[in-house]
């Protein structure tokens, strides 16, 4: 059938715009595939990047904004723990910023109304069944997840490492509702001291068997219930009282061994600066837990408030000790003294190396129930 030149002339044109706008989808198609793609990457980068520096100091501005009054650190166990919680909440501010801005966008950009108003129809466009959106859906918070567990591991790995070699060894006793803490090992500027107390630990092995003739022997795995065999005993010890806050010296830039167990029920070890509390067990080995924890130094000279962090009875919340950091030439001199004078109180010994006898950063509580003025606190100066 022949047609008219100007049907065939209407023919090729209407072929040329489709090919035209069929390149254009493609290239616009294109172009929308590498924004996606930019975008992704880019999301991956922020999170990158802000994870990637999970151990690196952040900004002052920054502590901040996101330190949510956590104390500043001590150690460098400490700074790495802080660091990595600042970093982590960075990163959750940028996914949080990212996914805000899509959420408000889709309410504001796609919605029914907006295509009325555009004159597409009110149905909007569907997403389901598309693979890279739902591809990147998947992906992204595998990664994002991947990412935390890797610096969390990275961060407890250095808390819990016991590859410091401490040159101070204490052993730390809770119990209702006191602290004792006993010097076992010094090795600060060549010393060489050794404090456990071999009779008193001779005496305690000795009570894991109940004696002969006792009703109901070792009713426990073939253990006495009287069993304390598991604590260390020192001949150097620190003690508190109703009256006096226990004050625990440690030397300045120094790695220590904190060696924890409990004579009754459960406690917990926490001084808010170390940013770390570690439950305190009693037969800690026979619970499955390391009584063992190191610092590779406290980098603060000072005095710190130190707390029971497990609900343990009625005086819980008086169970508090104070941690002294002092030079290791102080430290040295204090352990020389109480050596040499074993009478001597801690306060003393505090005092002989030119420091606060008692403690500063809190104070002892009046055990009796008949304060009625709040004043429920006790002067240790002036009871001592």
């Amino acid at each position: 059938m022949l047609y008219p030149d100007w049907v065939g002339m209407l023919y090729e044109y209407s072929r040329s715009l489709c090919a035209q706008k069929g390149r254009t989808h493609v290239g616009q198609r294109k172009e929308r595939n590498l924004a996606r793609k930019a975008g992704l990457a880019g999301v991956v980068a922020l999170g990158g990047f802000a994870l990637a520096g999970c151990d690196v100091a952040a900004p002052t501005a920054i502590e901040n904004l996101v330190g949510f009054g956590w104390p500043k650190g001590i150690t460098p166990e400490a700074e790495s723990m802080y660091n990595f919680w600042i970093w982590v909440w960075v990163a959750a501010w940028i996914v949080g910023f990212i996914m805000w801005g899509l959420f408000l966008t889709a309410i504001f950009r796609w919605s029914a109304k907006k295509a009325q108003k555009d004159g597409k129809g009110e149905f909007p466009k569907q997403l389901q069944y598309n693979v890279p959106l739902e591809m990147a859906l998947t992906i992204m918070p595998i990664l994002i997840i991947m990412g935390l567990f890797f610096f969390t591991v990275q961060a407890q790995q250095k808390v819990t490492a016991l590859d410091k070699n401490p040159e101070v060894t204490v052993d730390v006793t809770a119990y209702q509702w006191n602290w004792k803490f006993g010097y076992a090992e010094n090795k600060v500027d060549g010393e060489n001291y050794d404090g456990a107390d071999v009779e008193r630990q001779k005496l305690a092995e000795e009570s894991a068997i109940d004696p002969e003739g006792t009703p109901n022997p070792n009713p426990i795995h073939g253990k006495s219930t009287g069993d304390i065999s598991y604590l260390n005993f020192n001949k150097i010890e620190t003690v508190g009282s109703t009256e006096e806050i226990p004050v625990l010296v440690l030397p300045v830039d120094t790695p220590i061994e904190f060696r924890l167990a409990s004579g009754d029920v459960s406690h917990g070890f926490w001084i808010p600066e170390f940013l770390f509390k570690r439950d305190v067990y009693s037969h800690p080995e026979k619970n499955a837990q390391e009584r063992r924890f190191q610092v590779e130094k406290i980098e603060e000279k000072g005095a710190f408030v130190g707390r029971c962090a497990e609900m343990c009875g009625t005086y819980h919340a008086m169970m508090n000790f104070e941690l002294r950091v002092v030079d290791r030439a102080d430290f040295n001199e204090y352990l020389k003294f109480r050596e040499e004078n074993p009478e001597a109180t801690n306060a003393e010994a505090l005092k002989h190396i030119g420091e606060e006898p008692y403690a500063v950063t809190t104070s002892p509580f009046n055990s009796l129930r008949d304060t009625r003025d709040a004043d429920n606190f006790v002067d240790t100066a002036e009871a001592a």
